[in-house]
């Protein structure tokens, strides 16, 4: 399945893709990796593995929906069947989200719908939450609202700080990601009118990660 990744910084996720591409046969091609900042150290980890890299920086253009256009007119050259946003540090457009509807997913960084928006960790720190963790989703209209894939949680420790946190959360994207993904590209995990339906059968719920065997469809971790 041919994919298109969007970042604005380290690109870890981007190297949690790569890998698991090249060591678990995770069924995609990785056509292009884009960012809104040249500085981003994820362009080197594309380029290190022979990926076409491009920079459309939002300081080039008079406004968001001109941006977004710059940015669409890039990511349609290379055709992909799904746009991974993979800590992409922007606000997009209805126009642009409309164009990518049910073929563009985000890894945000809480249990949603818990924390939208920025500085998660620290936010979850000051509410003194039990659990926290990570969630990829449909991108949506709506900042961090489409419909939830797959959520993985850890325990907020009694001697946790926002860097103890940030890694644990991490650790977690960097497996679920690549997962849903791989059942997208498997065609495994389908998006129909704002649904999400897995080996047909409609989820009213996220998948958990790691997921409980089923004994019709194991899921393999």
């Amino acid at each position: 399945m041919p994919i298109v990744v969007l970042i604005s910084g380290t690109g870890s996720n981007l190297q949690a893709i790569i890998d698991a591409k090249n060591n678990d046969n995770l069924p995609v091609t990785i056509r292009a990796v884009i960012s809104n900042r040249k500085a981003a150290q994820g362009l080197i980890r594309a380029q290190q593995a022979g990926i076409a890299t491009a920079t459309i920086e939002q300081t080039q253009y008079a406004s968001r929906e001109d941006f977004d256009a710059a940015l669409q007119q890039c990511i349609d050259k290379h055709k992909p069947a799904l746009v991974v946003l993979a800590g992409f540090m922007r606000i997009l457009t209805d126009a642009f989200v409309d164009h990518y509807q049910g073929k563009i997913i985000n890894i945000h960084p809480s249990l949603l719908p818990a924390f939208r928006g920025l500085n998660t960790h620290q936010r979850a720190l000051d509410a003194k939450v039990a659990e926290h963790g990570t969630t990829v989703h449909f991108v949506s209209r709506e900042l961090d609202g489409g419909p939830a894939i797959i959520q993985a949680k850890v325990p907020v420790l009694a001697n946790d700080d926002k860097a103890s946190l940030t890694e644990r959360v991490l650790q977690q994207e960097h497996q679920i990601l690549p997962y849903t993904i791989r059942l997208i590209a498997e065609g495994r995990l389908v998006y129909a009118n704002n649904n999400i339906y897995l080996d047909h059968q409609q989820r009213l719920e996220p998948l958990q990660y790691p997921p409980a065997e089923n004994k019709h469809h194991p899921l393999p971790l």
